[in-house]
């Protein structure tokens, strides 16, 4: 015999009330205490919290939020460095790291990284080294069988493009600039005069035979000038 339509509605939903209640606690948490039409037995369901949508902000709090982002940021710290100070005209852009190399016959060779003048004087000073001391040599004309003291100085200059024309000692005492150079240093007084290149003295005195000598020489009683940017 059937049930009518309502009391089979409140039936099934007593068993289903009566089987619950005889779950588990653990079961019923898991569960939410739900009824079989999802209502929570007894619960009191809370109203939908509505979702943000997205939309647009009002206008008074995002000026509010650009002006809070833009206090957080902090403009970028520049830094520059101070631009390096150039090098003399005519000279390397740094003084020689190393001495010129005395050879066994008497020639130099030029440290890497002299500059082309530096080059040229050595170059031409290697050509009288070992020539024989004359006294005026050099003076009447650049090409001599001999070479005194201002004569052998004054032909490495001019071989370098530095002395126009050739000069006694007393002359040399006024010699380009005061001082010694980065590169090449001329000691002169009235009697005699020697330079000193790349780190080698150039000198009829003591010359054995060449001019170039590895051991250096006491400037005291000399004027001591160079040639500018050298």
């Amino acid at each position: 015999m059937s049930l009518p339509v309502r009391t089979r509605s409140l039936f099934l939903a007593l068993c289903a009330a009566l089987a619950l209640a005889a779950l588990p606690a653990e079961a019923r948490a898991a569960t939410g205490g739900a009824s079989p039409d999802g209502a929570a037995a007894g619960a009191v369901v809370p109203a939908a919290t509505p979702k943000r949508t997205g939309g647009a902000a009002p206008a008074a709090l995002r000026r509010t939020r650009r002006r809070r982002h833009a206090r957080k940021r902090k403009p970028a710290r520049v830094v520059s460095a101070p631009a390096p100070a150039p090098a003399p005209v005519g000279a390397s852009a740094s003084p020689p790291s190393a001495t010129a190399t005395l050879l066994t016959d008497g020639t130099v060779v030029a440290p890497a990284g002299a500059p082309a003048a530096v080059v040229a004087a050595i170059a031409a000073a290697n050509r009288i080294a070992v020539l024989p001391y004359r006294w005026g040599g050099g003076h009447a004309t650049w090409e001599d069988s001999g070479y005194d003291c201002s004569g052998s100085v004054g032909y490495a200059l001019h071989g370098a493009g530095l002395l126009a024309a050739s000069a006694t000692s007393g002359e040399l005492m006024s010699y380009g600039e005061p001082g010694p150079g980065t590169w090449i240093t001329i000691y002169a007084n009235p009697d005699h005069v020697y330079m000193v290149v790349a780190g080698l003295r150039f000198d009829t005195s003591g010359a054995k035979p060449s001019r170039w000598q590895a051991t250096p020489r006491s400037g005291d009683g000399f004027v001591v000038r160079h040639p500018a940017g050298f």
